[in-house]
């Protein structure tokens, strides 16, 4: 195997080259794309306000403008750090809070702007580059090609440069996923060397110290994302099944440094366990947004966007040619990985793709549908698949047979290309798949923004409440908001030329149109809302609100 740590000189222009694309791509257009809702909630948190906050301050049926939204965006001096923890504790436990105690002084020192936030997560994108060469090393321990290619296949992979430009805490979690998956498996191989030769080599300390950054990096992970804990599974199976299910010292090193980590988390872990029983126990339980799109084909296009990323719809027939290929490719990726690695390699990585998966996979096999936003979820199990891959080029690159080894250069030049006509794509976009429910604010922007005096009533119902912050990024300054709770009929006022109605059940918009005597129109629909315009509404001038812009010229 000598010769292969000898690393060619093509791959190591091939790599910077798409090194350097990678961070291009990451940091030009940052602001290009819609501000999802979702990240409207990261900037909600940043402010440390609430939404029952915002609810009693603009959704009380007084018209707003577009600046009116922005004290609720940004942070302030009536609201520190303290409040962004707390909003979370009474709102959104499930969210842990790293990334947005972070986010809050990122914001402050830099501004926040949608440019400004998007760039934390751009730069922390970064961090993934020397982590996975360390966790290639650790793993593999094999030819210095291998962590090229792993490093070139991420720099341009589609689906690390979606979760590189949103205001999430998605690329954050990975690089701590990452650092503490590495730090385990460093920690093994030094606690099942000969002691002898730890004591020897003064490699003890190093044992300890290990562990420790095993034991820091999984309360960090797990202090950005909850979904860390099935992470973490995944490593103790990894231990125990490597370990042939007895207690050895690596064993209860193990558990010694997990068990000080989830410690380490406790506050906020009884937090999210209390919250989640009480969600468990609450009609809300019942009512989680479900997509009805077929499973087995949003699965295979998950994988498929991990090396080509067209933003296409289940509806489209490319996506169902398209898929079964990077599937084959990844089955077989596994398949070699299991037959040319010693099992300590290749079940790493198999548990890293199975185990925090199984959790979205099993509630959608058992309701039928599938839960919205649920794919930056899949995190680890792309990371596994992305590696699985990286080895089968990296080592097939070697191949004694030559035409087998130009087929596989062939099949790494496709991959690669594959991934720059998506990353090119997705850098002219607007929109993409994974802005879920705001995926068609841009359009519905362009329908308001083209009235000559349009105002736009909505809700704090479901979907709405989030929705209306996305659009007001969007908007222009003309275009008046008037916002209700729940389903309270507004009282609308004169002097607008067009009155547009968002998302509304069909209940609420009847009974609007019965008042205003008027028609309702659909100018507007996806998957996921729609946008109705009232035709020629009768108002009366005595129904304008006393409170019109309140906000605002405040």
């Amino acid at each position: 195997m000598r010769h292969l740590t000898l690393v060619p000189s093509w791959l190591r222009f091939l790599t910077i080259i798409l090194l350097v694309m990678g961070i291009l791509f990451r940091f030009c257009n940052l602001d290009a794309k819609v501000y999802s809702r979702d990240e409207t909630y990261t900037s909600l948190r940043i402010s440390g306000y609430t939404v029952d906050e915002v609810k009693q301050q603009i959704f009380n049926g007084s018209v707003i403008n577009k600046e009116s939204f922005t004290k609720f965006q940004s942070p302030n001096l009536q609201k520190g750090v303290s409040d962004t923890i707390m909003s979370l504790v009474k709102e959104d436990s499930q969210d842990s809070p790293l990334y947005y105690v972070i986010a809050r002084f990122w914001v402050e020192v830099f501004g926040n702007s949608i440019t400004a936030i998007r760039s934390l997560s751009a730069l922390t994108s970064l961090l993934v580059f020397p982590c996975i060469y360390w966790l290639c090393r650790e793993l593999f321990d094999l030819p210095l090609s291998l962590p090229r290619v792993a490093i070139a296949l991420m720099a341009v992979s589609p689906i690390q440069l979606i979760y590189a430009q949103e205001a999430r805490e998605y690329i954050l979690w990975l690089v701590t996923i990452i650092i503490s998956s590495a730090s385990l498996l460093r920690a093994i191989r030094i606690e099942t060397k000969d002691r002898n030769e730890l004591e020897k080599t003064q490699q003890i300390p190093d044992r300890f110290t290990t562990w420790g950054i095993y034991t820091i990096t999984l309360v960090l992970s797990l202090y950005t994302c909850l979904w860390s804990g099935f992470v973490a599974v995944a490593h103790g199976i990894y231990v125990m099944i490597t370990a042939r299910f007895q207690l050895t010292e690596t064993v209860r090193s193990y558990f010694l440094a997990s068990v000080m980590g989830f410690v380490g988390f406790m506050p906020w872990m009884t937090i999210a366990i209390a919250d989640f029983f009480q969600f468990l126990i609450s009609a809300d339980a019942t009512t989680a947004q479900l997509s009805q799109m077929p499973l087995i084909p949003f699965w295979l296009m998950q994988i498929g966007r991990i090396f080509l990323d067209l933003d296409l719809s289940l509806k489209n027939s490319v996506g169902y040619l398209i898929s079964p290929i990077f599937l084959a490719l990844v089955g077989y990726a596994i398949y070699f990985l299991w037959r040319t690695t010693n099992y300590k390699v290749w079940l790493f990585l198999v548990v890293l793709i199975i185990v925090p998966a199984l959790p979205l996979i099993l509630p959608d096999l058992i309701s039928g549908g599938i839960r919205l936003d649920s794919e930056p979820y899949l995190m680890p199990s792309y990371l596994g698949i992305q590696l699985a891959v990286a080895y089968l080029l990296a080592m097939q690159l070697y191949n004694e047979n030559l035409s087998r080894r130009g087929m596989w250069y062939i099949i790494l030049a496709l991959v690669i290309i594959c991934s720059l006509v998506s990353s090119r794509v997705n850098y002219q976009a607007e929109t993409w798949w994974n802005k879920g429910v705001s995926y068609g604010n841009p359009q519905v922007a362009k329908i308001i923004n083209r009235s000559e005096r349009p105002i736009l009533i909505s809700n704090s119902v479901g979907i709405n409440y989030g929705n209306v912050f996305s659009l007001s990024y969007l908007v222009q300054p003309k275009v008046q908001f008037q916002l209700v709770q729940n389903q309270s009929i507004p009282n609308i006022p004169n002097g607008f030329t067009d009155v547009f109605i968002l998302n509304p059940p069909k209940k609420w918009r009847e009974q609007i149109a019965t008042k205003y005597q008027s028609q309702t129109n659909i100018v507007y629909q996806d998957s996921y809302y729609s946008l109705w315009k009232l035709a020629q509404p009768r108002i009366s001038p005595q129904r304008v609100s006393p409170r019109r812009n309140r906000l605002s010229s405040s």
